[in-house]
């Protein structure tokens, strides 16, 4: 609810939740400073690739470099048009807002199983047609896996573009179901599994020892939000209790979350930009 008037979950007491005006103050001016560190990280970033092509190699090999950096181009491009209909309202209609939604989703997803590639083998050692496939396939799978996020977004009361949250038996419910299972299994499962992982397989920890570990800044700044989402789950099946004060305080923290997500796009390729310089 984008509004500050109280509202009944859950046939609790009425609820005052102060969040989304909280929300709504400082999420744009957050939004716009995150998009302009972006822009300057990625771009000394390609400046970088281009300028000393021969410097990058496994496991930062330059093709996936500039994958990951193609992909926070496209998440940090859509910030702005999120920055402003969270402040002035989202006037551009459902179809651009869904369209928003994926394309955000797209190059978070990408992001996540490139750098996992990149840390199970030597797969972007080399820029040749083994490599061009499985660029080709991964971007693929991403797209398809950031489709559930389009069917569960929309505009909330013609003011924010949202990701919706639905109760469980809507007929929403399959697509929400699905975009949570991934959302967990990309931001949450995978950096905790693979980090875990190489601890116990050699040849991973030779990956990893060889710093493939730095990549996974772009997803890991995500696994906070992934846990928020089970979270979420967990209260709209009310295995957790839903008072008032449980909704405020998880709000709050999924909000913290996700912020600390989309600084992924100017910290990821800042780290990658130093890791070079040192």
């Amino acid at each position: 609810d984008y509004s500050n008037a109280s509202f009944a979950d859950y046939d609790a007491a009425p609820c005052h939740n102060l969040f989304c005006p909280l929300f709504q103050r400082v999420a744009p001016p957050f939004l716009a400073a995150t998009c302009a560190a972006a822009a300057l990280a990625t771009g000394g970033l390609l400046v970088a690739l281009a300028k000393r092509p021969q410097a990058w190699g496994w496991p930062q090999s330059r093709a996936l470099v500039a994958q990951l950096a193609l992909g926070t181009a496209l998440f940090a491009a859509l910030l702005p048009a999120l920055a402003a209909g969270i402040g002035l309202g989202w006037h551009l209609g459902t179809g651009p807002c869904r369209l928003t939604h994926l394309l955000w989703h797209w190059s978070l997803f990408a992001q996540a199983l490139l750098v996992a590639s990149g840390s199970c083998g030597t797969a972007w050692a080399r820029w040749d047609p083994r490599s061009r496939r499985l660029a080709a396939a991964l971007w693929a799978v991403a797209l398809l896996l950031a489709t559930p996020a389009a069917l569960v977004s929309g505009v909330a009361a013609d003011s924010s573009c949202v990701r919706r949250s639905v109760d469980i038996l809507h007929t929403l419910a399959p697509a929400s179901l699905l975009h949570l299972t991934v959302c967990l299994c990309l931001l949450l499962l995978l950096p905790a599994g693979l980090p875990l992982a190489a601890l116990a397989v050699p040849r991973l920890r030779a990956s990893w020892a060889a710093g493939a570990g730095l990549g996974w800044i772009f997803p890991g700044l995500w696994v906070p939000y992934g846990a928020g989402l089970a979270g979420e789950f967990l209260l709209q099946a009310r295995l957790l209790e839903p008072t008032c004060g449980s909704f405020e305080r998880f709000d709050l923290a999924l909000g913290l979350s996700e912020g600390l997500g989309v600084l992924h796009c100017g910290l990821g390729p800042l780290a990658l930009l130093l890791a070079w310089r040192c």
